[in-house]
């Protein structure tokens, strides 16, 4: 099982105590609070990865621990644990951010079973964050490097250098104005995304690998994930400007695993 920061809070000590055996047996950091007053001071000291919380507690019950909670964490994924009567409480729970709720008498596999997946997705989540993070860092590099070097902003080669246009079906790229037509209708695009486009277009209807993409339109080396994302990223920037429905494309279209190609006819 993943290792992870459990907070624990029942005012059943017996409970509390068998559950966070069960949990720190299989690698996980458990601490353990009796009342929600005592869960939240501990909240607002340290850092959890995943709370579970008693429904029915005599200071107060687990829908207004799970308010407070949310107010100041609203990542932090809470389970609800209930006795059969308190369903409702664990559902109204759930429209209030709550992950899930088990209910009592509680089973070591699925109390593993689910802390696990919790935990899972709470490491996944962390890594898109930090992804996406670098990700739009390495994009405001490279814009300040084309904006300090304006007459090098078009990486690839023109295969004439008096060819000012690029016509691929109803679709025309003025490579001196940096703009695409398409019919009547002129748009303009981010001009590191336009590069993107006029990659793609060079090489259409042939599909264009993520690297080859960043490296063409970037002048960049990128690792196969970090050239994904950000393929993805500008592949979405030209979409909503050229696709009638950028959620169904017919122009720029993802081969899974690959990259993208350009389909002008």
């Amino acid at each position: 099982m993943l290792s992870g920061k459990v907070l624990i809070i029942d005012d059943e000590a017996s409970l509390r105590h068998t559950l966070a055996r069960i949990l720190q047996n299989a690698g996980s950091e458990v601490t353990t609070a009796a009342s929600g007053k005592e869960a939240l001071a501990l909240i607002a000291k340290q850092e959890f990865d995943l709370v579970y919380l008693d429904v029915r507690m005599p200071d107060m019950n687990g829908v207004a621990v799970l308010k407070t909670i949310h107010a100041g964490n609203p990542d932090l994924s809470v389970v609800l644990f209930t006795a059969q009567p308190d369903v409702h409480s664990a559902v109204e729970a759930l429209r209030l951010g709550a992950k899930d709720y088990l209910v009592k008498p509680i089973q070591p596999d699925t109390l593993l079973e689910r802390t696990n997946a919790l935990l899972f997705a709470q490491a996944k989540e962390r890594r898109k964050r930090r992804l996406q993070q670098q990700i739009e860092d390495l994009q405001t590099k490279l814009d300040n490097i084309e904006a300090e070097e304006p007459t090098a902003e078009l990486s690839i080669p023109l295969s004439r250098s008096d060819e000012r246009y690029l016509r691929l079906g109803p679709f025309r790229l003025d490579l001196h104005a940096r703009r695409v037509t398409i019919g009547e209708t002129t748009t303009n695009l981010p001009p590191t995304s336009f590069d993107y486009l006029l990659v793609l277009a060079r090489h259409t209807p042939d599909v264009v690998d993520y690297q080859t993409l960043v490296a063409e339109a970037q002048g960049y080396q990128a690792d196969p994930r970090e050239a994904q994302e950000l393929a993805k990223w500008h592949v979405h920037h030209i979409r909503q400007a050229l696709e009638s429905d950028p959620h169904s494309p017919q122009y720029l279209i993802n081969v899974r695993g690959k990259g993208y190609r350009f389909v002008a006819d």
